[in-house]
């Protein structure tokens, strides 16, 4: 096939090879492109083969796997529901929120032996902020779901001008396939560092992908060229070419990968006793920011009235919260503080760990510790054992009273860094000792709309006669925090999947007919119809009757649009306007925060506005400058999660927003929080989360270096300083905010 492809390029005039070869000629005119698109119907794989091998001369040492002005349209298929075109030089994509994996593939067959990296030139078409886009190299009869025959990594778009993310190929592993194929669990893994799978044969790649890891929002982006690059390989660590029975197991006694070493890491029992000798000196050096009364509260600032519990005000063009003694107070604090962070399955991965306790051992406790918001979780996906190796650090670090010191280090660790809140899903333990203000979360526990596409849970059925009932239930059982002046108030639920504007409306009517949702969805489409002769002639559809209508769970005709809107609406306020009217009837001083946007609607965030005391919002990003309510909405506004991480601490994951190292991490850390201070309606930013998630993964496989302190309870002493740098100015920054 070679020779032949050779053969047609020798055959065509050298004029038009010049031109296609021309990075200027490329840009501007696709002449190329056209001829490319006439010939593949005529003469199929032997033309797109052809125009690939002119791609490939594009310049020396590089192999163009993909040029938007050359590449013909055959050559690229749609995935996930994805859309494109080739226009203006670029391949430009569009891909809708709640969708699996979608993006492009662009098929071909390149021998990529030789090179060292990937170019992938990239444009974030959108304003919604950073990008995460995963690219793929695949070989024949690849499977991405098990890693086999995949080479798959991750890249960042953070503005809208073009951005060219270069991606390192890793060498030929002798063992990859079978330690890839064991080691699960985890959402990335030890070769991390070489890609998030690297199980590639270079010579075969038959094609290269771009697409969006289950995506919450709608986004444009485009790709213009994808270029390999001829190179040496960089040499790896002797680990990665281990075969199993040597690699395994690959993490130590105290729950870290034994194959690196990095400061800070913990190597024995005594080196835990002098980490904490250490940062005891430090507490006593650094005991928190000056002005501030006990709640954390600016107590040399503005008095407001004092209520004796948290509430929200604006003044003086600012959203604050007012401390139940009445001075200004500005939410900083970590999620998720409890000892439990690091809690992993074992269920078939019992050979990944070093020396796992005996039943006898005062250590087989840690088999039962959990956090007690996420054990759900793990029940839900049908997790039998699990090891908390954080706990058990804690229990080797402060001894047989470990849990009370351990609440007690928390407590003057936040003060001292200059943070004033526990964030919620953290140990009641910790919250209920009225040293720092807290809050919490509820998950309801309601029927769902059965229709509905998981996000962490399905959408609750607001009209189902259990939803007041069961909420109700679930606030009294809460009620100590709920009357409590340290809780300043409570999210309800967590990043919901709303899907688009008639979500809601379509996932009801793929429901069961007994639905309550979807019964009162057809009562209201009686009611504006009244015939179901007149919805069939609005929808397009051909229902025999109301029965029918209600008896089916096919997908919505595009002519419900409308009506699906409008219900979508309907649910979302209901939503809302129920959860506000049974948390206030219990806990009238307590604010209610809403339920952590992570992908919304507009009609969801105007609902929002409307009915909760304070909009919520988890927004990894760098810097939250570019912020924006919905037009005509003026809210106060609490960041309910964000975070750094970086690969140079033994973790396999940096997080969702990855920097270059620890200190990098800690200017990131400084920047967040300084963007919200200097916005009007940011009242708040929880960091995710106080402890590293265990090496070897969560219940979905979550294993960010995300924490404040490691697994073994120590300290990141480069994150700390930049929590203290700007949390000991934090009013000063709230009052006079400069850029």
């Amino acid at each position: 096939m070679k020779k032949t492809t050779r053969w047609i390029g020798g055959f065509f005039a050298m004029s038009m090879w010049r031109r296609v070869g021309d990075p200027a000629y490329r840009g501007g005119c696709c002449r190329p492109c056209d001829l490319a698109r006439w010939l593949f119907p005529r003469v199929g794989t032997l033309a797109l083969l052809f125009f690939q091998g002119l791609e490939t001369r594009a310049a020396e040492g590089e192999i163009v796997l993909f040029d938007a002005a050359v590449t013909p349209r055959a050559a690229v298929a749609a995935q996930g529901g994805a859309k494109f075109a080739l226009k203006d030089g670029l391949l430009q994509v569009e891909t809708k929120g709640g969708t699996g994996f979608p993006g492009v593939l662009i098929k071909g067959a390149w021998d990529l032996s030789g090179c060292n990296s990937v170019t992938f030139e990239l444009v974030n078409r959108d304003q919604k902020g950073e990008l995460p886009l995963t690219v793929r190299l695949d070989n024949p009869g690849a499977d991405a779901g098990k890693g086999c025959g995949v080479f798959v990594d991750r890249v960042k778009l953070t503005d809208k001008k073009p951005t060219a993310c270069e991606v390192a190929l890793p060498p030929s592993l002798p063992n990859s396939r079978t330690l890839n194929a064991k080691l699960t669990g985890m959402r990335k893994g030890p070769f991390a560092t070489i890609g998030v799978v690297a199980d590639l044969d270079a010579e075969q790649v038959v094609g290269v992908a771009v697409y969006l890891k289950e995506p919450k929002l709608d986004w444009k982006w485009g790709v213009k060229r994808i270029v390999a690059h001829k190179g040496t390989p960089a040499e790896v660590p002797d680990w990665m070419k281990l075969p199993a029975d040597k690699f395994f197991p690959f993490i130590d006694v105290y729950g870290q990968f034994k194959y690196k070493d990095w400061p800070g890491k913990t190597h024995s029992d005594a080196e835990l006793q002098a980490a904490l000798e250490k940062e005891q000196a430090d507490l006593a050096a650094h005991p928190g920011p000056e002005g501030w009364n006990k709640f954390g509260g600016w107590a040399v600032g503005p008095k407001l009235k004092a209520t004796g519990h948290f509430r929200v005000e604006k003044l003086d063009g600012k959203w604050w919260f007012v401390d139940p003694e009445g001075c200004l107070y500005w939410s900083h604090g970590p999620v998720r503080v409890t000892s439990s962070s690091a809690v992993t399955p074992l269920d078939g991965r019992e050979d990944y760990f070093t020396d796992l306790p005996k039943d006898a051992s005062p250590f087989a406790l840690f088999y039962t510790t959990h956090d007690a918001l996420l054990w759900p979780y793990y029940e839900a996906r049908n997790i039998k054992r699990t090891y908390d190796f954080s706990s058990a650090n804690a229990f080797r670090k402060y001894g047989a009273d470990w849990v009370a010191k351990y609440a007690d280090m928390a407590h003057r660790r936040l003060r001292s860094w200059g943070l004033n809140t526990v964030a919620n899903s953290s140990d009641i333990r910790i919250c209920k000792q009225d040293r720092t203000p807290y809050c919490d979360r509820f998950e309801l526990k309601s029927p769902d709309i059965a229709g509905s596409k998981l996000g962490w849970w399905k959408f609750k059925d607001v009209f189902h006669p259990d939803f007041r009932a069961n909420f109700h239930k679930q606030l009294l059982a809460r009620k100590a925090e709920l009357d409590d002046p340290w809780c300043i108030g409570f999210f309800v639920d967590n990043e919901i999947a709303w899907g688009g504007a008639t979500a809601l409306a379509e996932w009801t009517l793929q429901s069961p007919a007994e639905q309550p949702a979807k019964i009162e969805m057809l009562a209201r489409l009686k009611a504006k119809h009244g015939d179901i002769a007149k919805l069939n002639a609005a929808w397009g559809s051909a229902f025999a009757s109301w029965e029918a209508l209600l008896a089916s769970q096919e997908k919505a005709p595009a002519g419900a649009k409308d009506d699906c809107a409008e219900f979508t609406t309907v649910l979302t306020e209901e939503y809302f306007k129920r959860v506000r009217e049974e948390f206030k009837a219990v806990a009238p001083q307590k604010l209610y925060f809403g339920c952590r946007f992570a992908g919304s609607t507009d009609a969801a965030v105007r609902m929002a506005a409307k009915y909760c005391d304070v909009v919520s919002y988890n927004i990894y990003r760098h810097t939250l400058d570019a912020f924006k309510l919905p037009e005509g909405v003026d809210m106060p506004v609490l960041v309910g999660e964000f975070h750094f991480g970086a690969l140079d601490r033994g973790l396999f994951h940096a997080s969702l927003i990855g920097v270059a190292n620890q200190a990098e991490r800690g200017k990131a850390y400084a920047a967040y929080v300084a963007s919200a201070l200097r916005h009007p309606n940011f009242i708040g930013v929880h960091w995710h989360q106080f402890g590293d998630q265990p090496t070897t993964g969560r219940f979905d496989g979550e294993n960010f270096q995300n924490g404040f302190v490691d697994v073994c309870d120590t300290p990141y002493p480069e994150t700390i300083a930049g929590i203290r740098e700007v949390g000991y100015k934090l009013y000063e920054i709230r009052r006079n905010p400069q850029p």
